[in-house]
C-alpha cells in the first residue's frame, strides 16, 4: 500500500475531524487532536506543507490501532472517496 506523498498537516487534520477527532490545543505549528469515542486517544499533527512520509506513516499506524482497523482500511476511509 503506497501512502500519498503530498499530504499537508491541514489536509490530515480535516480527515481526522471526519473520524471524530477534535482539536484540543495548539502549540506553535503542532495541533493536538483528541477522540473520546471508545476510549480517549490523542494524536499530535504538525501543520507542515507536506508531511514527511515517516511522520504520516506513524500517525496512520497510531490512529488505525486505536480504531482497530488495518492501515489500508484507514487509508481508504481517508482518501478513496
Amino acid at each position: 500500500m503506497k501512502l500519498p506523498r503530498d499530504v499537508s498537516g491541514d489536509d490530515l487534520a480535516r480527515c481526522l475531524i471526519k473520524l471524530g477527532y477534535t482539536p484540543t490545543r495548539q502549540t506553535g505549528s503542532h495541533i493536538r487532536f483528541t477522540r473520546t469515542i471508545s476510549g480517549e486517544h490523542s494524536i499530535t499533527i504538525p501543520r507542515h506543507a507536506n508531511l514527511k512520509i515517516g511522520t504520516l506513516n506513524n500517525i496512520l499506524n497510531d490512529v488505525a490501532e486505536h480504531l482497530n482497523i488495518s492501515k489500508q482500511e484507514l487509508r481508504h476511509r481517508l482518501w478513496d472517496r
